[in-house]
């Protein structure tokens, strides 16, 4: 083994130790109590793919809150708590393989969603037609997560929020929850990014505007054309022999018997005509 490779396996080695003692550092402090989150971590990834399991993520982070310490505090039931999102997403990182998540975003949520959720909740009511303890679970957290994004990730288009809200109800909700669901951001888009979903009104409009015009210009078929192709259709073929139709009753066809009849007459006729002549 080359001096070379010993040092880049030792280096790789260093590299790795120094990552997990990098890890534990963040788990130990969030679970002592430290909400400040790192949302510029370079490591990780922050594509579209990222950014949606983040989502994810957070869903079932918010779910688990919901129905532990969000529940015991909305019962009155405070000395319950004991499950804080901070706690929920250092478990989340120390049993999961993160390195695809972004985990900026993850974390945001995890903390400005619980932080407002008595807003989050106040916007959903506006377009519920029921009590949002009446709500699933599942619903729920979808619903915080679309309308977090709507009123507070301007950068995203709304209906990528409602794209990615069905999703998210595809992979962990019920059949014919996603009507609710897009029903509720669909009504608050229009309240929360009115600006944004008229422009996009006015280009739909004038997107249908110009294929209709395009179909009006096209050349309709000239009647008078149509009748002269009738007419050539119908007139003689190069044999000049009119074009027989099968339906045509008017046309008679002489029978097989008929047409023995007929040969056997003519036979008969010029066997007479030729005794004739051999008696004369």
């Amino acid at each position: 083994m080359t001096d070379q490779l010993k040092h880049a396996i030792n280096a790789a080695k260093t590299a790795q130790i120094n990552d997990k003692q990098a890890e534990a550092t963040r788990i130990a402090s969030s679970s002592a109590g430290d909400q400040t989150f790192d949302m510029s971590e370079s490591s990780y990834k922050t594509s579209h793919t990222a950014i949606r399991k983040a989502r994810r993520f957070a869903m079932q982070g918010l779910y688990e809150w919901l129905v532990t310490d969000r529940r015991f505090d909305v019962d009155g039931k405070l000395g319950w708590k004991a499950n804080a999102p901070h706690d929920i997403a250092a478990r989340t990182r120390a049993t999961n393989a993160m390195h695809t998540v972004h985990i900026g975003y993850y974390h945001e949520m995890m903390r400005d969603i619980p932080e407002q959720i008595e807003a989050l909740d106040a916007l959903i009511l506006q377009h519920l037609d029921r009590d949002i303890d009446k709500l699933d679970t599942v619903e729920h957290a979808i619903l915080l997560i679309g309308t977090y994004e709507l009123q507070n990730r301007l950068e995203i288009p709304y209906k990528v929020v409602l794209d990615e809200a069905m999703k998210l109800n595809n992979h962990f909700g019920a059949t014919d929850a996603h009507k609710l669901i897009n029903a509720v951001l669909d009504r608050m888009a229009v309240e929360l990014r009115a600006t944004e979903v008229e422009s996009d009104t006015k280009a739909n409009l004038r997107t249908s505007q110009k294929s209709a015009a395009k179909q009006a210009q096209v050349k309709p078929v000239d009647s008078t054309e149509a009748t002269n192709e009738s007419a050539i259709d119908d007139s003689p073929t190069a044999s000049n022999k009119p074009r027989i139709s099968a339906n045509n009753t008017s046309v008679k066809r002489n029978s097989a018997s008929k047409a023995s009849a007929n040969i056997s007459e003519f036979k008969a006729s010029k066997k007479d005509a030729d005794d004739a002549k051999k008696q004369d």
